[in-house]
This record gives C-alpha cells, sequence and structure tokens, in this order.
C-alpha cells in the first residue's frame, strides 16, 4: 500500500478522528492516525475534512497528529494460515501479538494476517502454458488434516500460465506468472488480497437444495437451515444464544466454520478458544480447530472494531466458498454490531432513525445477509460453493419489536426464537416452538437417501408440530377448568406433546451421545414417539384408560431414546416393537 496522503487531526470524539488535509482521498480508504500509526477508516469526507473511524482505543491522541492516508481500502490477507488462526477484527493474528507483546497489546501493532516465515508445499493441478483466468483453481496446499486450501487466480488476472512448479513457498514468494495478451506480467503468490466491504465474485447465484445438518433436533427436524441459507437467533440475555451458536459452530455440516465473536464478553470467547482444540469433529476425528477460523472482538476492545470483524469474517467465509466447500458463519451478536453503527452514527452528528439507530441499519445488515448464498463460484473447473449466516440477535430485554431484530427477519428465512422462560426452566435449545419458522422446510426430505423415508418424516414433522399448537389450546382450558374437564384424547394429546417437548426437542449439549444427533436417528425418535401417539389413541377406541397408558414401562424407554448411540440407531426402531407388545396386553384388539 502506498501513502499518498498526509492530513492533521483537528478534532476527536471518541472512536471518530476527524482530520483536514485531506482533498484527494476517497471513502473507505484505510489511514494511519498519530505517530502510534493506528488504523482507521474514511467514513465521511466534506472537501478536505475527513471523518475517520478509529479501531483502537483514541484515549492520548489530539490535534496536530499526523494522519497518512494508505490509498488503498481496508483488505483481509487470503491464502494458507488462515485455518487455526484466530485474529481481532482488522486479521491481527492474537496468538503471536500475545507472544510478541505479551498480554497487554500496545497501540498500532501491525502483524500481518498470515505467516511470512512458514512454508506451504504447493502442488500444481494445471501446467504450463495454460489459458488461466479469474478464479481458476492452479494448484493446492494441505493446510491442515482437513482442509485442502485451493490456490485459485486472483479476480482481474488472464492470460498463460508460466513458471509455475511443485514446491514449498511462503505465501509472499512467486509460485508463476501469467503473462496477458499484451505481453505484460503478473506473479502470482499464495496469497492474495480482498477489500472486505466488497462480495467476491461469483458467476450466478443457485437456489439452496439441501438442508445443512446440525446434529440440534429442534432444528433439523422442525426449523432447518440450508447450505447457503440465513438464521437469525434472537432472545434476552441468558436465554442460550451463544450456547447454541457455540453447538452449532461444534457439530455443522460445514467444510469451514468462521466464527466471529462481533462484541461478545470475553469468557464467552475464551470457552471457544478452550473447547474447540479438544473437541473432534465427528467425521473425521481430527480436532475441530482444524477447520475453524475465529474472530474475536470482545466486549472491551474498541467499540468500532466491531463493524471490520464482521466485514473480515465474511470475506473470509467468502474466499472459501469460492473453493467450493459448504461454509458456516456464526456472528455472535449482530446487535453489539449495530450498537457500533449507532456509536458511529452519533459522533458523525448524523439524523438518528429509530431508537436513534442510523437509518441505514436496515440496508447494512440486509447487505451482510445477502452475501451467503449457493452459488456457480468464479474459473475452473466448475465448482458450487455455499455460504451460510448464523447470526444471533440481543435486543434489549428479549424485545422482538426491536429494530435490529426486525430488520434482520426482514432478509433472514429461519428465524429460531429464544424464549427466557424455557432457559429458566433449564430447558435447552430455548427455542420456542410456536414463534419460530423456516422457509426451507421443504429440503428436509432431500436428507435421506430413501425417498419414502423423507416423504415420511415430512408428515411426522407436520404431525409433531399440530400436536404442540394444540398442546398451546389444552393448557389454556387446563387452567381454567382443570385437567379432569378434558377428554381421554385430549389428556393423550398433552402427554404425547410432553414427551415431544422432553424427549426430542430438549437436548443436553455436555452430554457425550445427546450432544449431536444423525438424521437417521431423529426421524426414527420422532417415529417412535408418534407411533405411541397412534396406537395409544387406538387403545383409548377400546375403553382402555389414559391412566393406564401413561404408566407403562416403554415410555421410560422412550425418554432415554435419546441417549441411544447412533450406531445402535436400529435399538430405537425396536422400541416400537415393545410399544406395539405394552399395548397389546392392555387389550388384546388394539394391535
Amino acid at each position: 500500500m502506498s501513502e499518498t496522503k498526509q492530513g492533521r487531526i483537528v478534532k476527536v470524539a471518541g472512536p471518530v478522528v476527524v482530520a483536514e488535509g485531506m482533498a484527494g482521498a476517497r471513502m473507505y480508504d484505510v489511514v494511519h492516525v498519530s505517530k502510534l500509526n493506528i488504523i482507521g477508516e474514511i467514513v465521511e469526507l466534506h472537501g478536505d475534512l475527513a471523518s475517520i473511524q478509529v479501531y483502537e482505543e483514541t484515549t492520548g491522541i489530539g490535534p496536530g497528529e499526523p494522519v497518512v492516508d494508505t490509498g488503498a481500502p481496508l483488505s483481509v490477507e487470503l491464502g494458507p494460515g488462515l485455518i487455526e488462526s484466530i485474529y481481532d477484527g482488522i486479521q491481527r493474528p492474537l496468538d503471536l501479538l500475545v507472544e510478541l507483546e505479551g498480554e497487554r497489546m500496545s497501540r498500532g501493532s501491525a502483524l500481518p494476517g498470515l505467516n511470512r516465515e512458514k512454508k506451504w508445499h504447493f502442488i500444481p493441478t494445471v501446467t504450463n502454458g495454460t489459458k488461466v483466468g479469474p478464479g481458476d483453481i492452479i494448484g493446492e496446499v494441505q493446510e491442515t488434516m482437513l482442509v485442502q486450501h485451493k490456490i485459485m487466480v486472483p479476480i482481474g488476472v488472464e492470460g498463460t500460465l508460466q513458471r509455475i512448479n511443485e514446491g514449498d513457498y511462503t505465501v509472499v514468494e512467486t509460485i508463476g506468472v501469467v503473462v496477458a495478451d499484451d505481453r505484460t506480467e503478473t506473479e502470482l503468490k499464495l496469497m492474495q488480497e480482498w477489500p472486505v466491504r466488497n462480495a467476491r465474485q461469483t458467476i450466478k447465484r443457485l437456489a439452496p437444495n439441501a438442508i445443512l445438518v446440525t446434529g440440534q433436533r429442534v432444528i433439523d427436524t422442525f426449523f432447518p437451515i440450508a447450505k447457503g441459507g440465513t438464521a437469525c437467533v434472537p432472545g434476552p440475555f441468558g436465554a442460550g444464544k451463544t450456547v447454541v451458536q457455540h453447538q452449532l459452530a461444534k457439530w455443522i455440516d460445514a467444510d469451514i466454520v468462521v466464527y466471529v465473536g462481533c462484541g461478545e464478553r470475553g469468557n464467552e470467547m475464551t470457552d471457544v478458544l478452550m473447547e474447540f482444540p479438544k473437541l473432534k469433529d465427528p467425521r473425521s476425528g481430527e480436532p475441530l480447530m482444524q477447520r475453524s477460523v475465529l474472530i474475536a472482538n470482545t466486549s472491551n476492545m474498541p467499540v468500532a472494531a466491531r463493524e471490520a470483524s464482521v466485514y473480515t469474517g465474511i470475506t473470509i467465509a467468502e474466499y472459501f466458498r469460492d473453493m467450493g466447500y459448504v461454509v458456516a458463519l456464526m456472528a455472535d451478536s449482530t446487535s453489539r454490531w449495530a450498537e457500533a453503527m449507532r456509536e458511529i452514527s452519533t459522533r458523525l452528528e448524523e439524523m438518528p432513525a429509530e431508537e436513534g439507530y442510523p437509518a441505514y441499519l436496515a440496508a447494512r445488515i440486509a447487505a451482510f445477509y445477502e452475501r451467503a448464498g449457493r452459488v456457480l463460484c468464479c474459473g475452473s473447473p466448475e465448482r458450487e460453493g455455499a455460504l451460510s449466516i448464523i447470526g444471533a440477535v440481543s435486543p434489549p430485554g428479549g424485545d422482538l419489536s426491536d429494530s435490529v431484530v426486525q430488520a434482520t427477519l426482514h432478509v433472514v428465512k429461519v428465524f429460531w426464537s429464544l424464549k427466557g422462560e424455557l432457559a429458566y426452566k433449564r430447558h435447552f435449545p430455548a427455542i420456542d416452538w410456536l414463534t419460530s419458522y423456516s422457509f426451507y422446510k421443504q429440503y428436509l426430505k432431500e436428507c435421506f437417501e430413501n425417498k419414502d423415508q423423507g416423504l415420511e418424516m415430512e408428515e411426522l414433522t407436520t404431525q409433531a408440530m399440530s400436536l404442540l399448537e394444540q398442546e398451546a389450546e389444552l393448557l389454556e382450558i387446563v387452567r381454567l377448568v382443570g385437567a379432569e374437564a378434558l377428554s381421554p384424547k385430549d389428556r393423550l394429546a398433552l402427554e404425547t406433546s410432553r414427551s415431544i417437548r422432553e424427549d426430542i426437542l430438549h437436548q443436553n449439549a455436555f452430554h457425550k451421545v445427546d450432544t449431536y444427533t444423525s438424521m437417521d436417528k431423529q426421524y426414527e425418535m420422532l417415529k417412535t414417539v408418534l407411533h405411541f401417539h397412534k396406537q395409544a389413541l387406538a387403545a383409548i377406541e377400546t375403553g382402555v384408560e389414559t391412566a393406564e397408558i401413561f404408566k407403562l414401562p416403554v415410555r421410560e424407554e422412550i425418554a432415554r431414546a435419546k441417549y441411544i448411540p447412533h450406531e445402535f440407531v436400529t435399538k430405537v426402531a425396536e422400541i416400537r416393537d415393545t410399544i406395539d407388545e405394552h399395548i397389546k396386553q392392555l387389550h388384546p384388539s388394539t394391535v
């Protein structure tokens, strides 16, 4: 980056600095503020005055100090070394900063995002003389046991490939040269840069066609998210938003997970850092960190850096999507990102909109979520990639009419509404089944190899949701006139709904078996609960008392089905035979 313009500070207002003498600078140029070289970004221009949002603490900085314009937008370095890294909001490697500076970082610390000294073994997948264009995969680097890093031709580079060889390279060494038709040469490296505020280019956006399996029963069975989909997790403090995000980051069926802690409390981010290296990927048995990138921007870090962290995370996620991978981005929480926007907007003296947020809040949130999707990637070989975004929202007091929640709901297709009452009852995940929704339910049947099984799963979820809705109505009657006033069928509906809630929707994140449930097991569990309901209904028709049905010992087996390991999933199906036997003993003509 070439330093093109130097100005002078005339005003400091929290995270916003105003500098004069900046004529010729552009919006979103990165600048270095004061002699400390603190990084900032131009967010407003008036003549030769530039307003700059600064990504570090501005205490002690005053008028008269220099501001240097780099002439380039805020960009991230993309290449081998991203996986297993933990960055701050502007892609500084926090682990290396700790080694160099100890526990207290100095302002203006400038370490590159990718290690310049580590060598990676590069294996070309094309030969010299090949015509290449933007996005073409020219080679591979085995970054971790789980991730094969595809090296792509940067956007804007086209021509004939020359001098490409297998070998060990750092990210800044030349691995080959592209000679354009006009004989100009462009050196290719393992690393490329991309401005974070610009979405990476694709050929075509595709409609979702498959569910992103999370292993969480309430999500996969009732409110699934598609590969390339968007989801929102709002709820009051203490309702378990971070628990849901952590569970998804651990178990989601994605090749790469990018976890952005945007304004999180430090202890929550520490949990991720401590747990991920110990956890095993369910598909490969390797540590989960070998497919994860963490961006830590905690609540005690400068507020303006929250915005940068969200864009840094989404750009890294898009880069891996362009390789043809399924990527999941967790943003926790977008409310704190919105608060950062409100803070900057106030300092810029912009006209506030609802609740003090800037008028462009909804547009910024929409632009962020619209970067998700299933796409046809640029370049050859032809490949598809998918990027899913799951954002937590923390509205004050759990108020779902909050501006950030409403702006998010206008763009996302899945709504997992967390309910404080469920969390206080120790029901996790505390997703409210009556107010949540998903527009991706039609893809649920595609999770199953057996088409009939997939269609049956759709019917089972409809039946179960109907019972849960019926329960809400019946509980109102029970509160008014008591349970004795209910018919036997209604009492059975209440009992089956309770079984769905406690045995299927409730899941123990800390139990080694119950923490993750495969789709086959989810199908068998739901089918077993509804099979009991069906057989019990038939028994009631023949005059059997509901009290006798509820006392059957098989009900304990249904409740403990969640603890049966996946490899013994046939044992869940065997419970249905036990149900038939027990019901038959009550009344021989019922089965």
